[in-house]
């Protein structure tokens, strides 16, 4: 696959480590199973006679707290509010105003439309989102519960609702709703994400705020039904993940319960390709007063166009919430995920002289090497009659069963100082079995290919201990918030050790015969990792529009690796132990002349390991971890209306002692990379039914002092990434319709850092129509709606290098072709 396999320094790529029994007892029952079909046939009845009984409005969704616990401290301001996840159906007494609290996390109320419905009473509070969620709370980007608007730094944060509006289906897709952000699915190995001029394990992926090991190497294909939000946090970002968040951090935030009447929800979809999805998912208060419960599952498979490749996808999840008083607060949550599937790694390079009338002109540009012979193929081209093969062998299989399972509590010391608490433990196994490399081979026109395989078993226990107090310094509003962690990841890797896959055999590139893998020989590498880390973030109000922001992390992290090769023999190096004590930190300032208004400057610094990710560092590379710093500006804007909101940054990152795949098998360290750009976002509802959105992000990503790499472009960095789109509502019909549509274009991309390669620029667009029939013309009395929707992906049928493996130098991944998709969902 790439970075994570680099045979020379024994760099592990996806994989799975020891798990909890119950992942095993999970498993069995749930066994890929779907809802039951009856379930599905109800979001297809058609109109029935008005139904006797009118439904209530739609409860509000509430924005998950920090690791998808307990909200964060909210203290009274003047007017007193309601708890939002936990309170029962009696109003809360009467607090002591203070005017330093900082704002409660609003909800993902959708802003206008069908689903912009009134909130139940009894429910929790509701707040509009402002057109690009400035209004918002993204924990991962700040412990203080700033806003995305009061936060010094870039934050994204895409929405249940946004997900259900765009139709991302994945995490992968979910990427397309932030600003510059390129993702692919990498052959069972996705959600890999580029950000800011960083790639892969660069950018750190989290759950619930907790992070489980680099994402290059931890991350799996994952469905949004379950999710909340997915936070984008821009840049260095340390003070906030640890390692690994140099092009910054992607949280996903699990669905959380809402406190009043109980309301369920039902959605299904198809396409085209066959792919098909369906969730079923309940959220409110129970009988017993100050319990309120979230549970979701759902089942789909994501087809593909290429031949054998699709992806199984089960997720049962359930949190419950229990206010024990007004000062004491429990929680505990559970989450299975389970994927099987077949992998595509790449379409291969050939030559235009090979393809003759079948070379394809957008897709690719330039030449390229072949990995395993060195010889140079030129100019590329893509074969259109391979735009549909797959040319793994027939035997190949990816997946992985992950449970998470999460406790903790709220306490409220008193009315400043309140303290949370999260213990968790994950559970993983992952497995990967493929020929992954495809190079075109100039001399005997065939595809010479490659075997690799490798096994994970994960297990993750840590806990997390917040401490947030308010108060006053010489008369100047300050809020400090404090984090101590600890958490023991044990991971061990099984993978393929015998040199002679390297490659293995060739076939056809236009009829290829699949054959089987063979006989895998592992390599076994087990490798620990225990951190203890403590965090301090204070934010003083020198005056009401201007403030001083500032934070520090202090981490011990000690790895500890062993293992034994495929033929008896123990590593190189081998056991072996090193110990780092990283300090990082983020100092910032935002000055609010008028309201609504927010100028901010920021510092930040970030690390990880030299050489490879940290579950791959030997004595045979180096050691030393990089440093990284960001310098940023930038401006937001929300209207008095809350009707428009816009938002400008410039950064200038830094990262030295720089880790690159060079092919599958080789990796080096270059001296740095500088990235550096700007990004443009705003949105703006010029009439209640219309809503207009775009962003741009110009980003320049470069090597420095590396031979003749020097001033090459990054991998997979584009330097324009614009999207745009609009969406209009109407009641002028006899059923409310909402229509719209999106538009995004990437500029060209390098496939390597040698930057022989180009991914052509591309330009997709993408339309949608929903209709909303009222429970009264239902057959289901009990329905408040149902909605039906119709969506077009791709409109033009465009034909584009999507995404590429910075160490599968020989191929790249298409971007799936024209589909139609039908859904249906009813809630009630």
């Amino acid at each position: 696959m790439s970075i994570p396999k680099i045979l020379a320094f024994h760099l592990p790529s996806r994989g799975c480590a020891r798990s909890a029994d119950p992942i095993l007892s999970t498993r069995r029952w749930l066994s890929c199973s779907a809802l039951p079909s009856s379930l599905i046939l109800l979001l297809f009845a058609g109109a029935q006679a008005p139904a006797s009984a009118q439904t209530t409005a739609q409860s509000g969704q509430v924005l998950p707290g920090q690791a998808g616990t307990l909200d964060p401290v909210v203290v009274s301001p003047p007017k007193p509010r309601s708890a939002r996840r936990y309170r029962d159906n009696s109003p809360a007494p009467p607090k002591r105003a203070r005017q330093i609290a900082p704002k409660p996390a609003p909800t993902t109320q959708p802003a206008f439309g069908p689903e912009a419905v009134s909130t139940p009473p009894g429910s929790a509070t509701t707040v509009v989102p402002t057109p690009l969620n400035g209004n918002l709370v993204a924990t991962s980007a700040s412990r203080l519960g700033l806003t995305v608007h009061e936060t010094p730094a870039s934050v994204d944060i895409v929405t249940q609702q946004q997900m259900r509006e765009q139709g991302y289906r994945t995490t992968t897709e979910a990427a397309i709703g932030a600003v510059g952000v390129l993702s692919g699915d990498v052959g069972g190995a996705p959600a890999t994400f580029t950000m800011r001029g960083f790639t892969f394990g660069e950018v750190n992926v989290l759950y619930n705020s907790i992070s489980i090991g680099p994402g290059n190497i931890t991350s799996r294909v994952m469905e949004t039904a379950n999710l909340d939000q997915v936070e984008f946090l821009k840049g260095p970002s340390a003070i906030m993940s640890g390692l690994d968040a140099i092009g910054g951090a992607v949280n996903f935030v699990s669905r959380q319960p809402t406190t009043g009447p109980i309301r369920s929800e039902l959605d299904t979809s198809i396409d085209t390709l066959g792919t098909y999805r369906t969730h079923f998912g309940s959220g409110g208060s129970t009988t017993l007063p100050g319990l309120d419960y979230r549970f979701d599952v759902s089942s789909s498979k994501i087809a593909s166009f290429i031949d054998g490749d699709y992806e199984k996808l089960n997720n049962v999840s359930g949190q419950l919430n229990y206010r024990v008083n007004d000062a004491f607060k429990v929680f505990a949550a559970v989450d299975y995920k389970r994927d099987d599937g077949h992998a595509y790694w790449g379409t291969p390079f050939t030559t235009t002289a090979f393809s003759g009338p079948f070379s394809t002109h957008g897709v690719v540009a330039g030449s390229a090497v072949n990995t395993f012979t060195g010889d140079v193929i030129s100019p590329v081209t893509i074969d259109s009659r391979t735009t549909r093969t797959n040319y793994n062998v027939a035997d190949n299989s990816v997946g992985a069963h992950e449970l998470w399972l999460r406790g903790g509590f709220e306490l409220k010391v008193t009315e400043d100082v309140t303290v949370k608490n999260q213990a968790y433990e994950y559970g993983a196994k992952r497995h990967f079995f493929d020929s992954e490399t495809y190079a075109f081979n100039p001399a005997t026109s065939l595809v010479d290919r490659d075997r690799f395989f490798v096994d994970h078993k994960q297990q993750v226990i840590g806990n997390n201990t917040d401490v947030a107090w308010d108060s006053s310094f010489f008369g100047m509003e300050n809020r400090l918030a404090g984090q101590l962690q600890v958490s023991r990841n044990d991971i061990q890797f099984a993978q393929e050790g015998n040199p002679n896959t390297f490659p293995f055999d060739s076939v056809d590139p236009i009829n290829p015969i699949p054959g089987f893998y063979g006989v895998p020989q592992p390599n076994i590498r087990n490798s620990t990792l225990e951190s203890l880390a403590g965090s301090v973030e204070d934010r003083l109000k020198i005056t009401p529009w201007f403030a001083l922001i500032g934070g520090i992390r202090v981490e011990d992290i000690r790895l500890s690796r062993d293992g034994i090769n495929f033929d008896g023999s123990i590593p190189a190096g081998q056991p072996f132990t090193k110990n780092w004590r990283p300090v990082s930190y983020r100092a910032a300032a935002t000055f609010e002349p008028t309201k609504g208004l927010m100028f901010y400057g920021m510092y930040a610094t970030a690390y990880d390991p030299a050489i490879a990710d940290i579950f791959s560092v030997s004595p045979g590379s180096s050691l030393d971890l990089t440093s990284a710093r960001i310098y940023e500006t930038g401006v937001k804007v929300i209207s008095d209306d809350k009707r428009a909101e816009a938002t400008f940054a410039a950064y200038d990152i830094v990262r030295h002692n720089v880790f690159v795949a060079l092919t599958n098998a080789i990796s080096t360290e270059a001296g740095e990379v500088h990235s550096r750009g700007v990004e443009l976002a705003g949105a703006v509802r010029p009439i209640e039914n219309l809503k207009l959105w775009g962003n741009v992000a110009f980003t320049e990503s470069q090597f420095g002092d590396f031979g003749a790499s020097t001033g090459n472009t990054v991998p997979n960095v584009a330097p324009v990434i614009i999207n745009t789109g609009a969406s209009y509502w109407s009641e002028s019909w006899r059923w409310p319709v909402e229509v719209g549509g999106s538009l995004r274009h990437v500029g060209q991309r390098f496939v390597s850092q040698d930057n022989l390669t180009v991914m052509l620029p591309y330009t997709t667009a993408d339309l949608y129509a929903f209709v909303d029939i009222p429970g009264r013309d239902l057959w289901w009395q009990g329905l408040e709606k149902m909605r039906v929707g119709f969506r077009v992906r791709n409109l033009t049928n465009a034909l584009y290098a999507q995404y590429a493996d910075p160490g599968l130098n020989d191929s790249v991944l298409l971007g799936a072709p024209r589909t139609y998709e039908l859904s249906a969902s009813a809630k009630w």
